[in-house]
């Protein structure tokens, strides 16, 4: 008998155990087969790896255990392979070569090479973005540096990079306004409010026009490719396809890509509604409708085969003696619609004479389809779950155009105290994390649950908790003092510092299990704090260092009157380079050693490793790799964008 036999919970949704590696658990808690059949010995921590340490509580410590002897024997098997190449490689010796055929030789071994190369760069690109890999990704994420340069360095420097990229600029026209009418039909004459009452936006007036084609084809088209691609990794997160198969990904995202770029075209060509180019959030709710797309293809795909009415698959004859359909003679391969629309083809209604049908006896005929109405009261569970995570995902998209209404209410109404600074950032503090506590509790961290998907949590927590740094980071262009640094950064630091132990305590879990906030037991419900708390150092990290390169390339590049909110050269504002610059920079160094702070509270008083946890998690959903960067882009890209000025010549 084998060692480890496919095993799944009773659920309608369960599956066979998944026999490679490329989509592990996906928020589904299965025991996996061995590849191969090795010798049975015990997995020592050596083999183990990072996975063998830090495994209390984990919610995964049981199957990161088999995942880690899958991952240590493919390793090995890689390892063996590579060194076999190049021993072929290196075979022959040039003693006594003429001097033309040893060169021949060295070009043949150098194209070798340069083959080699790019067979192994392919590979890991693969095994890391397009299929993620466990082998490969727990390579990634066991060593610090690589750690931080995929998942804070990278997606930082491709946001600083896009909006680095020179916009093709032309001067104002000498009687333009930054803000055009909305209609050219002439209204009685009012009278001028003057300059007094005039507000710009706290994010610049516009000083140059730009090439609208270039906006549209370059800038905007890669930040709806970004957030297209973050959308379908969430879906490979939870093990969907929302494309249709008669078209495939390629076409259908290619479509959906083409449709993003031209329906804004007729809006510009327009002269009656070109007024509407220049606002920011008209750009940013068109990207809300792109990503919803694939989730309405989804739904519709599920309600035009009918996965809300029935099963997906025909019952056996043994899953039928557990069933309804054993007593009532329905095989379960027909849904009610299809039954009720083949008998009234045929003229019939469902109470007519059927020679087909099972015998029935009713006491009163009566017209109707109680039959039917009947199964219409059972939805699949694969199917109600697709509900909650389509919920969760309109969550998570409101809250982008919150943060955009927020971001412009700030700005619109600079500048401001040090009350009002404090009372913005908490109100929005406020705003995100009951969001984030919504979607938390509509997906769930474990089996049973709405969703029940801890690597969906996981993303959505990110992605929560990026949105509000982001929105925070760009707030410290717009303070004026280093008391407004100083308030926000003993805030934040003390709050992080004392409540986030407080809530890990067996008090707190107990409490909440009290109110009925949580059904977790106190040690998954530990894990889930000591994941928070490495997400929020991922999130500081790389907003930070975004602000601080963008505040860069912005202020001193090219695009300099295209971003006046990083322009700092206006003489009727209060704010300056140097200080929100090396204030910054403080405020970095102010959060680095509050973590640091944070982490070893943690270790020391619960006995829990913030950052064995988070690798625990990467090497165990190697898809959180791939996701988490196109998350943190996406989230990125959408703080740049909201500061941007448009006027298009």
């Amino acid at each position: 008998m084998p060692e480890f036999f496919p095993f799944t919970p009773g659920r309608e949704t369960s599956r066979l155990a998944p026999t490679t590696d490329t989509s592990p658990l996906l928020g589904r808690f299965r025991a996996v087969p061995r590849r191969a059949r090795q010798p049975s010995r015990a997995l020592g921590p050596s083999q183990l790896g990072l996975l063998s340490t830090g495994g209390r509580g984990s919610v995964h410590v049981g199957y990161g255990a088999l995942i880690a002897y899958a991952t240590e024997s493919e390793s090995e098997s890689e390892s063996s392979s590579s060194s076999s190449e190049e021993e072929d490689g290196g075979q022959g010796g040039e003693g006594g070569v003429p001097l033309g055929k040893r060169v021949r030789i060295a070009a043949r071994r150098w194209r070798r090479w340069a083959r080699r190369f790019a067979r192994r760069s392919g590979r890991s690109i693969e095994d890391l973005w397009v299929v993620p890999r466990q082998t490969a990704v727990k390579r990634v994420v066991e060593s610090w540096w690589r750690r931080w340069g995929f998942l804070v360095f990278l997606p930082a420097a491709l946001a600083v990079a896009w909006c680095a990229i020179p916009f093709p600029q032309y001067p104002l026209p000498p009687s333009s306004d930054s803000t055009p009418t909305p209609t050219p039909t002439p209204k009685p004459a009012a009278p001028d409010p003057g300059p007094p009452d005039h507000r710009a936006p706290g994010h610049g007036a516009a000083r140059v026009q730009v090439n609208f084609w270039f906006f549209l084809f370059v800038y905007y088209g890669f930040y709806n490719l970004t957030a297209l691609i973050w959308i379908t990794k969430v879906f490979n997160l939870y093990s969907l396809n929302w494309w249709p198969s008669t078209l495939g990904f390629p076409l259908t995202i290619s479509l959906i890509a083409i449709l993003s770029l031209a329906a804004p075209v007729p809006v510009y060509l327009a002269p009656e509604a070109r007024f509407l180019t220049v606002h920011n959030t008209a750009w940013i709710s068109w990207t809300f409708v792109i990503m919803a797309m694939p989730v309405v293809i989804a739904f519709c795909i599920l309600m035009t085969h009918e996965r809300h009415l029935g099963l997906r698959h025909s019952l056996s004859e043994t899953q039928r003696i557990f069933t309804s359909s054993w007593w009532t003679g329905d095989t379960g391969s027909l849904s009610g619609t299809r039954e009720y629309n083949r008998r009234r083809m045929n003229g019939r209604g469902i109470n007519a004479f059927d020679p087909d049908a099972a015998l029935d006896i009713t006491e009163q005929s009566r017209p109707g389809r109680p039959a039917f109405r009947e199964r219409r009261r059972w939805l699949p569970a694969s199917f109600v779950r697709f509900v909650w995570f389509c919920l969760a995902l309109i969550v998570g998209l409101l809250a982008y155009l919150i943060g955009e209404a927020y971001a412009e209410i700030y700005l619109r109404t600079l500048p401001h105290n040090n009350l009002e600074t404090v009372v913005y950032v908490y109100s929005w503090v406020v705003t995100v994390h009951l969001l984030d506590a919504l979607t938390g509790w509509i997906l769930g961290a474990s089996e049973g649950e709405r969703v029940g998907s801890y690597p969906l949590s996981w993303i959505f927590k990110l992605y929560f908790m990026l949105t509000y740094q982001t929105y925070v980071r760009a707030l410290y262009a717009r303070l004026r003092s280093p008391s407004q640094f100083i308030w926000l950064q003993v805030l934040s630091s003390s709050f992080l510092i004392i409540l986030t132990p407080l809530t890990m305590t067996q008090t707190y879990h107990r409490l909440l299990s009290m109110l009925g906030l949580t059904g977790q037991s106190y040690a998954s419900y530990q894990k889930i704090c000591t994941r928070n708390v490495f997400i929020r150092f991922l999130a500081e990290n790389v907003s930070m260092l975004t602000f601080l390169g963008s505040i860069l390339v912005l202020h001193f590049g090219a695009n300099k009157n295209v971003y006046p909110y990083f322009a700092f050269n206006d003489p009727n504002e209060p704010y300056d380079f140097r200080l929100t610059f090396y204030a910054s920079m403080v405020t970095w160094a102010c959060e680095l050693t509050a973590a640091i702070v944070l982490r070893s509270l943690i270790r020391w008083i619960f006995g829990v490793n913030a950052n064995v946890e988070g690798r625990m998690d990467l090497a165990v959903w190697p898809e959180l790799l791939p996701t988490s960067v196109a998350v943190m882009l996406h989230v990125l890209q959408n703080m740049l964008f909201s500061i941007i000025r448009l006027q298009f010549r």
